[in-house]
């Protein structure tokens, strides 16, 4: 089931300590160990280790909300939008500016920075064709849907809906017209004119006669598609650790020898006694699901209500899986009907990242409140008294009990399980050998 944040719960207390990123710091991890060997694992161990492993990945799954993802067409146009600067207000931010290919996708700020400065991080897009709901809150049903969020946000790109027009028929139109068919007129229309910029641009945009505004908003729609379309092909690249799963599957002894002996023991954590499987789990180590586990507020007096905050915005989002630009049937938008709304643990949850390629992503966090690894790893070690008080926070906001958050049971860890721990995560990058910069993706052609 993908739907949604009340499965934490179900999880058991215990499960919920651990539900938020796990990273933690490569630096105290001391002189590295020789080659683990033949490790012994149950055969309850060796099932849920396959589970984790990247050749489980099953294919992205398609959505019916957008007609054009598969199509060549699509992604390289897709490609080139995504690079295009042109698409803000001052000509310097892109998608790739927040979503760098070297950097993971991702930019590396506790907050992102476009036309003005953000409040939350840049979560990365490799996988992300995998997911039901994006952003750290879930605010958008689909990836092309996510990708039209920034190019109205007044601190992300900044434009507005007639601009990115414009500059599609401008610039693309000649890969638009092979896909979507003719541009519509945009003559007579005002330069700057949306429904989300300011006041002046809001007038503007009210102006305009209904049916040019709904021309507009399909060019707008149809640039979300093409960026989706492009995204859904990165792809995470194996790591030792993906090789490592493989050899215990097959037996293969020698194979093995991929980790080393502090790296499986800390595996060995990973999905036992530190319990970070419950939530991050399958081959892209996230439920995909949205958890309140205690992370401090970034601003105590305006505490972030992550999911509880917006699960009204995507049922209302014109560009959902039931509005009028979604290429879907009603019947095939089954996790947007059902959404879950009124679960008292959407408050303060945030959406569990993924952990492949962590060790070269800090800081840590929605927000970035964590600097090192380490401390994540310690936020989650000192459990539930960490959970309590952000907890409280989000819950006197909400006009709620904290109670619900504070089911949660400690990990216990040593500090020598801690340094474990850590030398684990480093196994889940793509190129050992590499920066903690340089991209861990790379893109199916």
């Amino acid at each position: 089931m993908r739907r949604h944040a009340s499965m934490v719960w179900m999880l058991g207390s215990a499960a919920a300590a651990v539900c938020a990123a796990l990273p933690v710091t490569w630096a105290h991890a001391g002189p590295p160990e020789a080659a683990a060997g033949v490790v012994r694992w149950s055969a309850e161990e060796r099932a849920v280790l396959a589970s984790l492993s990247l050749q489980r990945l099953p294919p992205v799954p398609a959505d019916p909300s957008n007609a054009v993802e598969k199509q060549p067409a699509a992604i390289e146009l897709g490609r080139r939008l995504f690079n295009d600067a042109r698409f803000s207000r001052n000509g310097a931010v892109s998608c790739a500016s927040c979503h760098d290919p070297a950097k993971q996708f991702q930019d590396g700020l506790p907050v992102s920075q476009g036309v003005g400065m953000g409040s939350r991080r840049a979560m990365p897009i490799v996988g992300a064709g995998h997911s039901t709901w994006l952003f750290w809150d879930g605010r958008k049903d689909s990836l092309w849907s996510q990708a039209l969020g920034p190019l109205e946000d007044a601190v992300e790109h900044g434009t507005n809906r007639t601009q990115v027009a414009q500059v599609v028929a401008r610039h693309h139109r000649q890969g638009y017209e092979a896909l979507f068919g003719a541009m519509p007129r945009l003559d007579g229309l005002p330069g700057d004119a949306g429904p989300q910029g300011s006041a002046a641009e809001q007038a503007a945009w009210t102006a305009i006669e209904p049916r040019r505004r709904e021309d507009v908003s399909r060019v707008f729609a149809n640039v979300g598609k093409a960026i989706a379309a492009y995204e859904k092909t990165l792809q995470h690249a194996p790591t030792r650790l993906d090789g490592y799963l493989e050899a215990v599957q097959r037996g293969d002894a020698a194979a093995q020898g991929q980790l080393r002996a502090d790296e499986v023991r800390g595996l060995r954590l990973f999905i036992g006694k530190a319990q970070c499987v419950s939530c991050h789990n399958g081959p892209l180590l996230s439920d995909q699901q949205f958890h309140n586990t205690g992370v401090p507020p970034r601003d105590a007096a305006r505490p972030d209500r992550g999911r509880a905050a917006v699960t009204a915005k995507v049922r209302s989002d014109e560009f959902n899986c039931l509005g009028p630009f979604s290429d879907a049937r009603p019947e095939q938008c089954q996790e947007l009907r059902f959404m879950v709304s009124d679960d008292p643990a959407l408050e303060g949850a945030f959406k569990t990242p993924g952990l492949r390629g962590v060790a070269g992503r800090p800081p840590y966090m929605h927000a970035g409140q964590f600097g090192t690894l380490e401390q994540v790893v310690r936020h989650y070690v000192a459990a539930p008294h960490s959970a309590v008080g952000h907890s409280e926070l989000t819950h006197r906001h909400a006009g709620a009990s904290a109670s619900k958050h504070a089911e949660r049971a400690p990990i216990e860890l040593s500090e020598a399980e801690v340094t474990d721990l850590v030398s684990f995560l480093h196994a889940l990058s793509a190129d050992q050998k590499s920066t903690p910069t340089e991209g861990a993706a790379h893109v199916r052609r």
